[in-house]
């Protein structure tokens, strides 16, 4: 558990590793998109044709990750898929606060639409990916851009083991999974609410549902409810339980967990219903299993195609760790990225 309370700087270190060698097969560079840092990969073989675009959301809760540590992935996905990636190096927290990560996200978002033939890429083939609390930032930036009527629309969005919901914090996979590392249950909660810059004196009380008014729980139980889980889930030693009531004084302090850009699960039917078509990878020994579950439900209720990874041996952060040499490279995260790229390929 010491884990959560390193200091940001020291696990930014160890989140960046040692860089990979040159890849001469790549065109690499470094630009802006309007303020935003970002890093593109080409391909250097010639195309006769404009190619895929994806732009590239890293995880890290708002407050660790870069592009440098998420290198080996987007050069795989430039290699084994003959795309033109985008890796965002959005601002982080504590020294941007929320929402500076999703604004950074949605403004290269926007840049990239706009001008994706400058740099190879076919617009009406722009893919949006993230994994972890980049995969939240991914379904965010998908719902804000809906409505636009300026810009192509999006080709499909990747969402890789995403956090999407606030409400419930004692879903079936937070409670089968409360110890299993990497995200534990608590360091979850603990994360997140640094991310917002909100007190860790009521993680108990979230826990609890305490933070949930009536109203809400009236609103919120059709999209966020044990019951949509499918029960082959709930064999492994779930036992429901009731929630607490509501305090008024904790409701109000965390309106903000209910954001749909920090908890994109919870947005409105008119929002989702326009969402393009989408990957959504889910771990079995993950907490955040059932909010992709939950999301998975809302999208398909609403006629959006969605093409489910659930890795049966997997767990958080499978996929990120991939990339890596073999020491530390998991079959399921092989198998992740794999059906990852089989996706990318038919886009």
């Amino acid at each position: 558990m010491l884990w959560i309370f390193f200091p940001v700087h020291l696990l930014r270190v160890i989140m960046e590793t040692i860089p990979p060698l040159k890849d001469t097969r790549l065109l690499i560079k470094d630009v802006r998109f309007e303020r935003v840092k970002v890093r593109i990969y080409q391909p250097k073989a010639s195309s006769n044709s404009l190619r895929r675009g994806m732009l590239y959301f890293h995880g890290g809760v708002g407050r660790l990750g870069s592009i440098r540590a998420y290198e080996r992935t987007c050069r795989y996905f430039c290699r084994k898929t003959n795309s033109v990636v985008v890796c965002v190096e959005y601002r982080l927290a504590p020294e941007h606060p929320y929402p500076a990560q999703f604004e950074d996200c949605l403004t290269a978002a926007i840049h990239f639409l706009r001008t994706a033939q400058d740099h190879g890429v076919d617009p009406s083939r722009v893919v949006i990916c993230g994994d972890s609390s980049g995969g939240t930032l991914t379904a965010a930036v998908a719902q804000a851009l809906v409505n636009r009527r300026d810009l192509p629309k999006l080709r499909a969005q990747i969402l890789i083991y995403p956090f999407l919901q606030s409400v419930d914090f004692d879903l079936p996979s937070y409670q089968q999974n409360a110890r299993v590392p990497i995200l534990l249950k608590e360091r979850t909660l603990v994360l997140g609410l640094k991310y917002i810059n909100l007190d860790l004196g009521f993680i108990k009380e979230l826990f609890k549902g305490c933070h949930v008014s009536e109203q809400q729980r009236l609103k919120y139980q059709k999209w966020v409810s044990p019951d949509h889980i499918p029960h082959e889930f709930k064999t492994r030693g779930y036992k429901p339980s009731p929630k607490s009531p509501p305090s008024e004084e904790i409701c109000e302090m965390a309106k903000l967990v209910f954001d749909p850009v920090f908890s994109p699960l919870l947005a409105e039917d008119s929002v989702i219903a326009q969402l393009p078509e989408t990957f959504l990878l889910t771990c079995e020994f993950d907490v955040l299993r059932d909010d992709g579950l939950l999301y998975k439900k809302r999208l398909e209720d609403h006629g959006i195609k969605v093409t489910w990874c659930h890795l049966e041996e997997g767990f958080h952060g499978t996929v990120f760790l991939a990339v890596f040499a073999r020491l530390i490279r998991f079959r399921s995260g092989t198998q992740g990225l794999e059906k990852i790229v089989n996706f990318l390929r038919l886009m």
